[in-house]
């Protein structure tokens, strides 16, 4: 089972550890808003996709579930504003055995954050902001 989205939607990251639940592991990153970044303080992020976005993550999510040992995964990327402990991104991989979970998950978050059309817009607490580039 493969499962992708790119939603303005609040995202469940237990939702989608259930599509993925029939194997021996199952590994879950919750990427969430944190409330700083390089030292200051920041208030909320304002992610914005290009169109392209969902077939990209499609695209993506294909891939990690064609590598030898996956036996499903789901990946999902919130667009829209987000305040400080919103979960931003969640992906989850199984496997039959842990490492692979692991390593199969931790190369799907890296390849989404490098390679998924999306940008987000750092507001801070002193008012100032910042756009960072494709995730």
């Amino acid at each position: 089972m493969v499962t992708s989205l790119v939603t303005s939607d609040v995202l469940d990251p237990a939702a989608l550890e259930s599509s993925c639940a029939a194997a021996g592991a199952v590994v879950t990153f919750v990427g969430r808003v944190r409330d700083h970044d390089g030292g200051r303080s920041v208030q909320s992020l304002e992610y914005s996709a290009h169109p392209s976005a969902p077939d990209v993550l499609q695209q993506i999510a294909a891939a990690c579930a064609a590598e030898e040992e996956v036996l499903a995964l789901a990946v999902a990327h919130r667009t829209g504003s987000l305040v400080v402990g919103d979960v931003a991104l969640v992906a989850v991989v199984a496997t039959a055995h842990r490492a692979a979970a692991f390593a199969h998950c931790a190369r799907m978050v890296e390849q989404v954050k490098h390679e998924l059309p999306m940008w987000k817009r750092q507001v801070f607490a002193d008012g100032s902001d910042e756009w960072v580039g494709s995730c």
